[in-house]
């Protein structure tokens, strides 16, 4: 295989590495559609479980403030300044020790003997909050948090009232088990995960069952240029939203237009060329009746004139049609049918073939791949000692397609022979107009240098190598059409 070949394969497998970013419109849309999900979500499930907390502890501060003027109404104070009753609050907590329930009653100034307090208490303590840190409100009370002496945290409702007649003051404490308050709120968030979670997957699913069939009519434009590519038809057919509606209009606008380019550009390249014909016939003509010398100089130059007219015919007619999205030629049976009129033309010689039968066509008008394979093969049977050679395989080219920035599809066809060959120095120099580097073989010089103005015109390339066979390798990049 040739430098050519192995460095467009080369080109082709790197280019397939490549890691491209995602294309897919429903993609983007979905991408988009849950990550927004999620962050909401994310937000509504904090605001909801925040707002059901700070409910969930104003709550439990009104049940220690009920509890608290409970036992206000339960005590009383003894004639010798003590403190005595038995507050029932109807919560079996208040009762069971160590619970963090407890209710304390103390005058305030005597010892701890001269207050009460709950069973659930026993013989521990809860720290008492200085009022700097918890102030008492306008009724004279304050509920701050603390700990009892084994360390459980607490919610404490405290107030001071005016018991005796002498004018003692007695502290009333109820403290509340933040556990309780806690464990109620991590029941609660554990159901709200679950409900957001099954409700985010639902609308996960609802978001992409609409993206999905709200891009449907993409998806159909899509299939119809998809048809209008394949020359299966000619404009883009079907009832469509009216959001894109217009697109498809202006799209078949911009297909009618360039087809009518197309034909206004054929037609003129035909009326020139018959304008041309007659004139260029009456001069070879005439050439007929004029002396050998002159005869033989007028008709070389006639014949020149007719063959500058043709390519240049060709190149105007190549620009006019070289943008349009239907040219397309079936590579395959395109390659069959000339290797089957040069075996013809070349008994002797072995035309082999290697293509796919998954090849893609080429982006160029069949007459314009003919004509340059037509002179390869051409070149190739009239040089070949035996075999011919044709490999097609698939390649990119690192410059970008016009308007996109990816890389564009191209195909490398390489035609090689068994011939002589010819040195390196003059490879470049047979590309050239006219140059004949072996004048033992008929011809006009300008096969290759047409083939190379021919090929560039649909931005590919063509080059010459050795072959692996020991003669000659062109090799052809030709632009890929569109499925």
């Amino acid at each position: 295989m040739s430098a050519t070949k192995i460095a467009a394969v080369k080109g082709f497998h790197l280019a397939k590495m490549r890691s491209h970013k995602p294309r897919s419109l429903a993609a983007r849309v979905l991408t988009i559609a849950s990550v927004w999900a999620v962050i909401a979500l994310f937000v509504i499930g904090f605001l909801i479980l925040t707002l059901y907390r700070n409910g969930a502890e104003r709550g439990f501060r009104d049940l220690l403030r009920a509890q608290l003027y409970n036992v206000i109404n339960s005590v009383s104070l003894t004639p010798d300044g003590k403190v005595e009753g038995a507050p029932q609050l109807g919560d079996l907590r208040f009762s069971q020790p160590g619970s963090g329930w407890y209710w304390i009653v103390n005058i305030i100034g005597n010892g701890p003997s001269d207050g009460i307090a709950s069973v659930s208490l026993g013989d521990r303590t809860v720290d008492a909050v200085s009022t700097q840190i918890a102030p008492f409100n306008e009724r004279y009370e304050r509920i701050y948090r603390s700990s009892d002496s084994t360390g459980q945290e607490l919610m404490i409702a405290e107030t001071e009232v005016l018991l005796g007649d002498n004018g003692e003051i007695a502290r009333f404490r109820v403290t509340g088990n933040m556990d309780a308050l806690d464990d109620d709120v991590s029941a609660f968030s554990r159901q709200l995960m679950l409900f957001l979670v099954v409700f985010g997957i639902g609308s996960l699913l609802v978001n992409a069952i609409a993206i999905l069939f709200g891009l449907r009519p993409l998806d159909s434009i899509r299939r119809s240029l998809e048809e209008i590519r394949a020359g299966k038809t000619e404009s883009l057919d079907g009832s469509f939203p009216r959001e894109i509606a217009p697109l498809t209009g202006e799209v078949n606008a911009l297909i009618d237009n360039n087809r009518r380019i197309i034909e206004r550009a054929r037609m003129q390249v035909g009326n020139l060329a018959h304008s041309l014909k007659t004139p260029i016939a009456v001069l070879l003509n005439e050439s007929r009746a004029m002396e050998p010398e002159q005869a033989r100089l007028v008709n070389e130059q006639a014949t020149a004139m007719q063959n500058q007219v043709q390519h240049y015919l060709d190149r105007a007619r190549i620009a006019a049609q070289q943008n349009s999205v239907l040219v397309r030629t079936d590579t395959r049976k395109t390659l069959q049918r000339l290797l089957r009129v040069m075996e013809r033309l070349n008994p002797d010689t072995e035309f082999q073939l290697a293509v796919s039968d998954a090849v893609p066509n080429i982006a160029m008008e069949q007459h314009d791949v003919e004509e340059i394979l037509g002179n390869l093969l051409e070149n190739a049977g009239k040089w070949a000692t035996g075999t011919v050679r044709v490999s097609v395989v698939q390649a990119v080219t690192t410059a970008p397609a016009a308007g996109t920035g990816d890389d564009r599809r191209m195909l490398s066809i390489s035609v090689e022979d068994d011939g002589p060959g010819m040195p390196d120095d003059q490879l470049s120099e047979a590309m050239k107009r006219g140059r004949r580097l072996d004048e033992s073989k008929p011809g006009t010089g300008l096969g290759l240098s047409i083939i190379k103005e021919i090929v560039g015109e649909y931005k590919g390339n063509v080059t010459l190598s050795r072959s692996d066979l020991g003669g000659l390798c062109a090799t052809l990049i030709l632009p890929v059409a569109v499925r």
